[in-house]
């Protein structure tokens, strides 16, 4: 004897779809600066494309938007903020410059 079940209540039931997303970093910019995405975002990785720096995460579309806090700082460069999370480090220039991307956290 089989059951069915609605495809309703299946979906109802599973967790909300979850897709990456890829967030621009402003460089040259501010050391410290924002990006807006949606709450629960998971940060994977930060990496260069077509060369701009660019940070990929994982993230639920349909929750709510939330600004966060980065900081980027050069290999050497003093870090006055309170960095909670590194997030990666990434070249520019063949290699010339060094970046290290940090989330600031209150």
């Amino acid at each position: 004897m089989s059951v069915s079940v609605p495809v309703d209540t299946i979906v109802a039931n599973r967790r909300p779809a979850r897709a990456v997303w890829k967030f621009g970093v402003p460089l040259p910019g501010p050391d410290l600066f924002t990006i807006d995405m949606p709450e629960c975002a998971e940060l994977l990785t930060v990496q260069v494309q077509h060369g701009e720096p660019q940070v990929w995460a994982l993230v639920t579309p349909g929750n709510p938007i939330e600004s966060r806090t980065f900081r980027i700082a050069g290999t050497g460069h003093p870090i006055a903020e309170h960095v909670e999370e590194y997030v990666g480090t990434f070249q520019m220039l063949s290699g010339s410059l060094i970046f290290h991307l940090f989330e600031v956290r209150p």
